[in-house]
């Protein structure tokens, strides 16, 4: 059956509760660039690696792109797949199935032909737009082996050079400068209200096959405006989006622009020396990223040579940064380190900011967004005193309206009055500020007693030799678990167990001490530079020393 969610139940209360205090608007995304293309049509709005376009010309091809869905017979009820590196077909894409009023779904372009098949099937996908090749992988080879097994995939759509015969070559139609008949009024029609159903994105998956999440127009765009309010975006901003827009954090960035009407810099693929250098170029004042990307950018050769003058503001998280790496970017790397929590589910939900003292707030994912709730609670769903550690729990504008077609996973992450469970370890201190512990599912039991990981990680970055570093339990018939460090070493350098251990033996307990240790030439990472830690731990048991 194809995916029917255009409108989704939502509980009248919270609609009423979010608008009334002024959280969820009428106008979405599209509004937004409409009105900067009509107002300011030459304001450089998107740069690639191919293309520099206004808004008046991101408009125009958005806008020639809903026609031709509508052309199509695609509506509300239909959704289109998009797979694409971050080029500027995809935005345009994103913004044409929305000025079309068809929910899409994005996905990274490292996903292969199971996690493909998957999403295109889950959701019932009408249309796929996907890349003929890159990074040496064949898009089309990989899609000619799943035709067979996507009965309600109609239309396909290519991104590419020297397409065979019969594709439908997506960037020459964008690429064509003629102004084709578009019934503009039928397309008006068509526009989205802005508590319908804006898209279904993809959890990671790290558990087994990933969760579709939706979220509303509403629910994404106000992620977008309370960040841009908070780091002060506007205009005359320049972003840089390393960060995949087939994932939450990139597609975020991706709108922020739209709603600011400033610039936005496309990387396809992270590149240290790369960003480094278009942040010279474009003169970047705003960039989000992992910590894991902070992390290369200060292992550049010559950093001290780019110009990075422009910078006002670095945005970090995904994943949690070691206070090594905050101070580390703070003493080298001009403007202000900022850390943010989030998640797909929720959208942002704290952040520290610019008025904050960074000595202060150094580890800490700062306060509770205004517009958020943040909760931190014992196993039996009570609220933890401060300075104590619990689940954190979240309610919001920007919390999605649950999982599709999972009514187990919506059972066990929204309690009855609509908080949600994020999974996440977390501390509120007396003056409200959250520090991420670690996640729930990764907490190590040694012998009954409790690690987090994070705790271990910390030390383990004030080693000198130590570039990355990730602790996992180890399975263990008498204690439950052991605690393994698995580290990548600065280029040249060479770390014995015992000169770990001596390192650490004075910092932390006796019983959180790593057991077992492994070096590594790289640490497994999602897309958005987390590690997993269910392949870490993989790699480690078949590689026993």
């Amino acid at each position: 059956m194809r995916m029917r969610i255009a409108n989704p139940p939502i509980d009248p209360a919270r609609i009423a509760r979010f608008v009334d205090e002024g959280y969820w608007v009428e106008t979405t995304s599209n509004d937004a660039l409409e009105q900067r293309a009509r107002d300011t049509p030459d304001k450089l709005a998107i740069v690639d690696g191919r293309v520099r376009l206004g808004y008046g010309e991101y408009y125009r091809r958005a806008e020639r792109l809903a026609a031709y869905f509508v052309e199509l017979g695609f509506g509300a009820d239909d959704v289109v797949a998009i797979q694409l590196p971050n080029w500027s077909e995809f935005v345009i894409a994103i913004n044409a199935a929305m000025l079309a009023g068809i929910p899409f779904c994005q996905f990274h372009s490292d996903f292969r032909s199971r996690e493909v098949e998957f999403i295109l099937n889950f959701t019932g996908a009408s249309a796929l737009i996907l890349p003929s090749r890159f990074r040496r992988f064949d898009y089309l080879a990989m899609l000619a082996d799943l035709r067979p097994k996507l009965p309600l995939l109609r239309h396909i759509m290519v991104v590419g050079e020297d397409l065979p015969p019969g594709c439908f070559d997506l960037r020459a139609f964008l690429d064509d400068p003629g102004e084709p008949a578009i019934d503009r009024e039928r397309l008006r029609g068509r526009r989205p209200r802005a508590n319908d159903l804006s898209r279904a994105a993809f959890t990671s998956g790290t558990t087994g096959d990933p969760k579709a999440v939706l979220h509303l127009h509403n629910t994404t765009n106000c992620s977008a405006r309370f960040v841009n309010e908070g780091h002060r975006i506007d205009s005359y901003s320049v972003l840089l989006a390393f960060l995949p827009v087939g994932l939450n954090w990139g597609l975020i960035n991706v709108l922020q622009a739209e709603f600011a009407g400033c610039t936005i810099v496309l990387q396809e693929v992270f590149d240290a020396a790369k960003a480094l250098a278009l942040i010279e170029r474009e003169r970047v004042t705003h960039f989000c990223c992992a910590p894991a990307h902070l992390v290369s950018l200060l292992n550049v050769p010559d950093l001290a040579r780019y110009d990075l003058s422009s910078l006002q503001v670095m945005t970090t998280g995904g994943a949690s940064c070691p206070i090594e790496v905050i101070r580390e970017v703070r003493a080298r790397l001009p403007g202000h380190l900022l850390e943010l929590y989030g998640m797909l589910e929720c959208g942002f939900q704290s952040h520290t900011t610019l008025d904050d003292n960074p000595e202060e707030v150094c580890g800490l994912v700062g306060r509770p967004l205004r517009q958020m709730g943040i909760r931190v609670v014992e196993n039996d769903g009570r609220d933890c005193p401060p300075g104590t550690a619990g689940e954190i729990l979240t309610y919001g504008p920007s919390v999605t309206v649950g999982y599709y077609n999972n009514p187990d996973a919506n059972a066990r992450s929204f309690s009855a009055d609509g908080w949600f469970a994020t999974g996440d370890i977390g501390i509120l201190d007396a003056r409200g500020y959250l520090k991420i512990v670690d996640r729930k599912k990764e907490l190590i039991i040694r012998g009954g007693a409790n690690i987090y990981p994070r705790e271990i990680e910390e030390v383990l970055y004030q080693h000198p030799k130590v570039l990355e570093a990730a602790a996992v339990g180890v399975p263990d018939p008498r204690l439950g678990e052991r605690v393994c460090a698995c580290i990548v070493l600065r280029p040249g350098e060479s770390l014995s167990f015992e000169e770990l251990t001596a390192f650490l033996k004075d910092k932390i307990a006796t019983y959180k001490l790593p057991e077992f240790l492994r070096l590594l030439d790289a640490l497994p990472r999602t897309p958005t530079g987390k590690v997993q830690k269910r392949p870490l731990l993989d790699i480690v048991l078949e590689r026993p020393e």
